[in-house]
């Protein structure tokens, strides 16, 4: 069966939903990649591609598939994940690809549907073609990537603790290389992040005699006042990396009472906490519990970090980004190596020793948009540069 067309894969993929609900209480079958898990496995048992499948939660499938090349060449890795983030908020409609003015739209059409189309293409053009100096390839089409991360957490602590799990790939990889959207450039560094919950509490009664409560919205509006204070000096209380820019504090949600009528009892923030290469996660959290532990009165709570992710350096990579991006500027001309401030698989790849790099078709400026979409021609291309670097054997 001939290699098939990344667009026409897209508009396939773009159909499957495979929305991560991100926190949010499931209903529908657009959430989750069940759906897109079992079209995988029946498009890799089409092309006679093994396929293994390890569940890492309920409804929730890593994928692995595998060429076995020249065994002195070792193994390159292509890991993309299955999920997409929500379709609030959206302008087209999500899961009707469009195909007009040389670009594919739809949810995942950019992030990251576009680079599975891609790395799927190239596989089996590999496994067609057979080059000879063709390393083994493994195929990791992994889950949860938009939220918690577990599928790629569950793939790595496997092969660190060589658990076995993972059959057609017992051992790690030698390199790897993470679809996202770059726009055919490569990013050997990017920021990690920390995430977790502050929360004020109060006393509720009647709102009509707000005094005889306490209001834990208002408490939280002091502790807002001294974190803006925090995310405008972070920025130069540390030196900024030479790739990924400077650290960074956000907050991005905020919840609390139960009505309008009731003086709340409780209210809640969630922090992002953008670290450097070079700084731990952990440590930056707490950080910021001590700094807000000597300047506020009031008494807070901190949830666990539900997201601690970090960032990606370009110590182990220089010989693996160097090698394709000889492939990219063979197939496509001139291209960058930079670095980037949002976060992917590749550090969590890297944090057991795999020299890793993020590379892809797209921009990220599309990702998560209101019409997200993607150019073919860097779809087309993506596949050609994908092919190139391993059938000339460049994997180290």
């Amino acid at each position: 069966m001939p290699a098939p067309d990344p667009a026409e894969l897209l508009k396939t993929l773009i159909s499957i939903p495979s929305v991560n609900p991100m926190g949010r209480p499931l209903s529908g079958e657009q959430f989750l990649e069940t759906r897109l898990s079992n079209w995988l496995k029946e498009f890799l048992a089409a092309h006679d591609l093994p396929c293994e499948a390890v569940e890492v939660a309920p409804g929730r499938t890593n994928l692995l598939s595998r060429i076995d090349g020249d065994s002195s060449r070792g193994t390159v890795l292509f890991d993309v994940h299955q999920d997409t983030v929500p379709v609030d908020g959206m302008t087209i409609p999500p899961f009707e690809p469009r195909h007009e003015s040389g670009r594919i739209s739809g949810r995942g059409a950019c992030d990251v549907k576009g680079g599975m189309a891609s790395m799927l293409a190239a596989f089996v053009r590999l496994h067609e073609e057979r080059p000879p100096a063709m390393p083994s390839v493994v195929l990791s089409l992994s889950v949860d990537e938009e939220a918690t991360s577990i599928g790629i957490n569950h793939l790595a602590n496997a092969w660190s603790s060589n658990s076995g799990e993972y059959s057609l790939c017992s051992q790690a990889p030698n390199v790897a290389i993470v679809a996202e959207p770059t726009e055919l450039d490569l990013v050997v560094a990017h920021r990690g992040a920390v995430r977790w919950t502050i929360g004020t509490s109060g006393r509720a009664c009647h709102s009509s005699s707000p005094s005889l409560g306490v209001n834990a919205i208002y408490e939280m509006a002091g502790v807002l006042k001294l974190l803006q204070e925090y995310a405008a000096e972070l920025p130069t209380s540390r030196p900024a990396h030479h790739l990924c820019g400077p650290a960074t504090l956000s907050i991005g949600l905020i919840n609390g009472g139960s009505s309008v009528n009731v003086v709340p009892d409780f209210c809640e923030i969630h922090v992002d906490r953008r670290v450097l290469p070079g700084e731990d996660p952990m440590q930056a959290r707490q950080e910021l519990i001590d700094w807000l532990g000597t300047r506020c009165r009031i008494s807070l709570t901190h949830g666990e970090a539900y997201c601690k992710s970090p960032a990606l350096g370009d110590e182990l990579n220089g010989r693996l980004s160097a090698k394709l991006l000889d492939s990219v500027q063979r197939v496509d001309g001139e291209h960058r190596i930079l670095g980037v401030p949002f976060g992917t698989h590749a550090s969590r790849l890297a944090a057991i020793g795999i020299p890793a790099v993020v590379f892809g078709p797209g921009s990220i400026d599309q990702a998560h948009t209101k019409d997200e979409w993607i150019e073919v021609r860097q779809l087309l291309l993506a596949t050609d540069i994908l092919f190139d670097f391993c059938s000339r054997g460049a994997i180290s």
